[in-house]
């Protein structure tokens, strides 16, 4: 039988993502959602939206990835919300749900900056698909049909999915130009071994991401309204032994905004590996109450033709605010990150 040999291929296909990387997304700052607990909530008002992720859309390569949020405050300082991520890879036709509750805490540090605790706690669960293998005594060689079944014993040692309880936690400092964060995902290296008796805990994701926001308020110029605003990002991930640095600006004007933003493997690993492994162009528009997004991913790398990576965003801030909170008000131009101004 050759289940050993199919199975030992499978992993090394689905290891990338069972070891070292769970899905990442281009627009980390269009839906810091996706990155820490702690901005649940920081809009002040009902926040929501929706990012899809294509990555490598050349033929069987392709990965999608989904991911949505909502949240609001229920109070001046609470902010609760949920949030919910699948991604599928076609090759291997496995897939990584997950379900979570968020919630977070905000601190008064002093006049102008906040401290923001967030805490998310939720469901998941990884399909490995293994009913779709194809095993050598299943194929009738005499007419090529294909039996349902197998009578090797090895097939029930492995299980087809993995459901488990995670948790993440992460913090925000945030003020009216600047905001800074720290997340730790999988808190509690939850059992993801496919294998009856196995235990194979999953690496905790660790993300520290920040930002700045340039005005040119009292800098009008022909090139520039009066209302630009230069926003310069960084987010660096680690799982494992995998590494990635984010770094770029994004030009920010009162309806539209464009931006260009590096992937990098700061760490390399190997002699093949590339310090720069993308270039990521963005584009938001925003209209009333919504934003929309598209990003695409320029490969760099030697990885042969990927045909890219893209994301489309749409998310939502609605324009009620917080009765409870009417200390504060929010820069709607900022999106919802770290868009709070003292009045």
């Amino acid at each position: 039988m050759k289940l050993r040999l199919v199975l030992f291929l499978l992993l090394t296909f689905i290891s990338i993502e069972v070891r070292g990387q769970d899905p990442i997304f281009t627009q980390f700052y269009l839906v810091p959602e996706t990155l820490n607990p702690a901005f649940t909530g920081i809009a002040n008002t009902w926040n929501a939206g929706i990012i899809h992720r294509r990555q490598w859309p050349d033929g069987n390569r392709k990965i999608d990835t989904q991911f949505a949020f909502a949240n609001n405050v229920v109070s001046e300082e609470i902010g609760v919300g949920i949030t919910v991520l699948n991604h599928r890879e076609v090759f291997t036709n496995y897939n990584y749900a997950q379900i979570n509750g968020a919630f977070s805490y905000r601190v008064d540090l002093n006049y102008d900056w906040r401290l923001r605790l967030g805490l998310e706690t939720g469901y998941g669960r990884k399909d490995y698909n293994f009913n779709n293998l194809l095993l050598e005594d299943q194929i009738n060689i005499n007419d090529g049909s294909i039996s349902p079944g197998s009578v090797d014993p090895g097939v029930a040692n492995y299980s087809d999915t993995i459901d488990f309880f995670d948790i993440s936690a992460g913090f925000v400092m945030d003020q009216e130009n600047a905001w800074f964060g720290v997340t730790l995902k999988h808190l509690n290296r939850p059992d993801v071994s496919f294998t009856e008796f196995g235990n194979y805990p999953l690496d905790m994701f660790l993300s520290v991401h920040g930002g700045y926001y340039f005005e040119f308020l009292n800098s009008p110029s022909k090139l520039l309204p009066e209302d630009s605003t230069l926003l310069i990002t960084a987010n660096y991930m680690r799982q494992s032994q995998y590494n990635r640095l984010d770094i770029g600006g994004v030009m920010e004007f009162s309806r539209f905004s464009l931006g260009v933003i590096a992937a990098t493997n700061p760490e390399g690993r190997s002699p093949n590996s590339h310090v720069l492994t993308s270039i990521n162009t963005i584009l938001s528009l925003k209209i009333n109450e919504f934003t929309f997004g598209y990003s695409y991913d320029i490969n760099t790398s030697n990885m042969g033709r990927t045909q890219g990576v893209h994301e489309l965003s749409l998310t939502w801030q609605s324009s009620y605010r917080c009765d409870k909170c009417d200390n504060y008000k929010v820069k709607l131009k900022r999106n919802g990150e770290a868009g709070y101004q003292k009045i």
